[in-house]
C-alpha cells in the first residue's frame, strides 16, 4: 500500500525534434521543482541543461524551480528555440508559394479563388 504522503510525478524532456524522454518517480511530499528535476537523473543524462537558465513548466504552464508540486504532475524541462517561429513561417511560405500554403491548398472543384 503507497502512503498518501508520495507524489506520483513525471519529468520529461525532448533532447532533440521527436526525441521524448519520460521518467517517473514516486516522491516524498512537500516536493519542488528542482528536486524533481534532480531526482529523475535527467540533469546527468543531458548536460546541456543548465539549471540558471532552464525553464521548465508544469503542465505547460511555465513555473520557478522552488514551485511545489501536487499528485499526477508533469514537469516538462524546455530546449530554448532556435528559430524564431514567426521567422520559419515566412520561410516556410516562401518556398511553398502563396498557392501551395494556408487556405489556398484545398479548393472545391469549381469554386472561386481564395473560397
Amino acid at each position: 500500500m503507497v502512503s498518501e504522503s508520495l507524489l506520483h510525478l513525471t519529468v520529461v524532456y525532448a533532447a532533440k525534434a521527436r526525441e521524448l524522454v519520460e521518467v517517473k518517480l514516486l516522491l516524498a511530499q512537500p516536493c519542488t521543482v528542482l528536486q524533481a528535476l534532480q531526482q529523475s537523473g535527467l540533469l546527468l543524462q543531458f548536460t546541456d541543461i543548465d539549471l540558471q537558465h532552464v525553464l521548465v513548466g508544469v503542465w505547460g504552464r511555465r513555473v520557478k524551480l522552488d514551485q511545489r508540486l501536487r499528485e499526477l504532475d508533469r514537469v516538462e524541462i524546455y530546449r530554448p528555440l532556435r528559430v524564431d517561429p514567426k521567422v520559419a513561417r515566412r520561410e516556410r511560405f516562401a518556398r511553398q508559394g502563396s498557392r501551395g500554403a494556408g487556405l489556398f491548398v484545398k479548393k472545391r472543384a469549381g469554386a472561386k479563388a481564395g473560397y
